[in-house]
């Protein structure tokens, strides 16, 4: 139990830390181009302990969650004093805007490169292409298995049929055809020998030599990966099993950690394309359904699931989860939605483009768009916000995700 508090606290400290950083992000940028940050504080709620630097005040809230960053006239309609007013945000160049509302997605993006990189060069990385060459490591016997007792039992009982090394195959072949097929993986060879029976042609690199057998295939009962117990073809040979994390040292990490991250974004839009059709399933799941782990998650969620990630002794998902949760936040943050930094970069780039065109037409700049005109729509996406936040927190305590 105290693992999983442990776990739980640390996990929650890694979001607030990711959020601080977020407005860290908007804070540094938003100096380097000479705008006015009034405030940088960490969490939320009545003042902890607060002192001012030059013009920022910093400081700690009571309530750890997030922080925040209050940079002067970040939209026209802001109160700015005159002394204020030559360095409001809104009065700055478009590019210069948009790098400081971007800064926050790119601190999360960061952080989450920099926590799969310690993951590659320590604990490893998740194997997402288990696919392995049909090279064999050993030749055995076709045998039935119905329990996964069985299954994990190698021994081969006396009488039973050694297809593969009957017909003179051997370990270190690489099979590169079955029945005419071509078997890239060895996921290809199980696929096409368990549909398949009797005489069966296969062709294996031995060498530099293409050699070609043929496999008299039974058919025997498996305990296969559906549960289920189906009669299936079976040569009697095997492959090495694919590592579940892959290694790097210093250097091979970097491109890996790339190449992973590139992974994570598409899987992040991805979810962010269905999280609409998911949310019915929270809702059925705080109702007492069965709650699907895909569903969508809020802090509290990530945060119980971090705990028990420590408690199993699981850190690799802890990690990977924070990183996850980071990459989201990212992305979810530059959707050209109000408030969040996305809306104020469309906002801003919606000026831009629309006194460029003004500018053809011999005609002065519009000035500012007036957000009081799209308090409405920022409202309502507010309220929806909140709904969503309330039921994955709701789901999340009386029916959460847990690791299996």
């Amino acid at each position: 139990m105290l693992a999983y508090i442990i776990g739980v606290v640390l996990f929650a400290l890694g979001i607030c830390i990711s959020v601080a950083l977020h407005e860290a992000g908007h804070m540094v940028t938003a100096k380097a181009f000479g705008m006015k940050v009034r405030r940088y504080f960490v969490g939320f709620g009545p003042t902890v302990f607060s002192w001012r630097r030059g013009e920022t005040e910093y400081g700690l809230k009571w309530i750890p969650l997030g922080g925040f960053c209050d940079i002067a006239g970040m939209t026209a309609l802001d109160e700015v004093t005159p002394e204020e007013a030559p360095r409001a945000m809104w009065r700055f160049k478009t590019w210069k805007r948009t790098i400081v509302m971007c800064a926050g997605s790119v601190t999360h993006f960061i952080l989450g490169f920099v926590v799969l990189y310690l993951m590659a060069i320590t604990i490893g990385l998740p194997n997402i292409n288990p696919s392995t060459e049909p090279v064999l490591a050993a030749t055995s016997c076709a045998r039935p298995a119905t329990t996964s007792q069985q299954l994990q039992d190698e021994t081969c009982p006396a009488g039973a049929p050694t297809p593969a090394q009957t017909a003179g195959i051997r370990a270190g072949d690489k099979i590169v055809s079955v029945s005419g097929q071509e078997t890239p993986t060895w996921q290809d060879v199980l696929r096409i020998v368990q549909g398949t029976s009797g005489p069966t042609p296969i062709s294996v690199l031995r060498g530099n030599r293409t050699l070609n057998f043929t496999v008299d295939i039974p058919r025997v009962q498996r305990l296969t990966t559906d549960g289920q117990v189906h009669e299936v073809g079976m040569m009697g040979a095997s492959t090495a099993i694919p590592p579940q994390y892959l290694h790097y040292n210093g250097l091979q990490g970097v491109p890996a950690t790339f190449s992973f991250t590139g992974t994570m974004f598409a899987e992040t839009a991805q979810r962010l394309v269905q999280f609409p059709e998911r949310v019915p399933a929270v809702v059925s799941a705080i109702f007492g359904g069965e709650r699907d782990p895909n569903t969508p998650v809020s802090v509290v969620g990530a945060s119980r699931i971090g705990g028990e990630a420590v408690q199993q002794g699981l850190w690799v998902v802890f990690f990977f989860l924070l990183a996850s949760l980071n990459f989201f936040i990212g992305v979810f943050n530059l959707l050209p939605l109000l408030p969040l930094d996305g809306g104020h970069i469309a906002v801003a780039w919606y000026e831009r483009v629309r006194d460029w065109l003004r500018g053809l037409r011999g005609k002065p700049a519009g000035g500012p768009v007036d957000y009081t005109k799209l308090s409405a729509v920022t409202m309502v996406l507010v309220v929806i916000g909140g709904g969503v936040t309330l039921l994955t927190v709701t789901a999340d305590i009386v029916n959460p995700i847990r690791l299996q």
